[in-house]
């Protein structure tokens, strides 16, 4: 069984920056893949970014396109989202998820193992 925490969210200004952080317990991290996903109030949880489970390999939603960076820390079993040049519409609350796949995966279907969320608010 695998335990994550998600941590980092909080409110912040529209242009502002934040840096999510998402801490496995129970199980290495190292062989899997690991998704931020984000729902918003009314919209479906969709895929923000993956990371590969050695880093070579990530997906980025459009919509966060040079803007969001996700990275790997194997060691301390820690996967990071750094979000920059925030706007309002990334207010949502952001989950990180893992599963049995290495390999880049968007479904939430996927998805074994998810945190509880931290919730992020952009403020215009």
């Amino acid at each position: 069984q695998v335990q994550l925490v998600e941590s980092g969210g909080g409110l912040v200004q529209d242009g502002g920056s934040l840096r999510l952080s998402c801490a496995a317990s129970g199980r290495t991290l190292s062989n899997s893949a690991v998704g931020w996903f984000r729902q918003a109030p009314g919209k479906e949880r969709e895929c923000v970014v993956v990371i590969n489970w050695s880093g070579a390999a990530t997906y980025y939603a459009d919509s966060v396109k040079g803007r969001f960076a996700i990275s790997r820390d194997n060691a301390k079993n820690t996967v990071y989202l750094q979000m920059n040049n925030l706007k309002s519409e990334d207010t949502a609350v952001y989950y990180c998820a893992t599963g049995h796949y290495g390999s880049i995966t968007t479904s939430p279907r996927e998805y074994d193992y998810w945190g509880q969320g931290t919730q992020v608010t952009v403020s215009s």
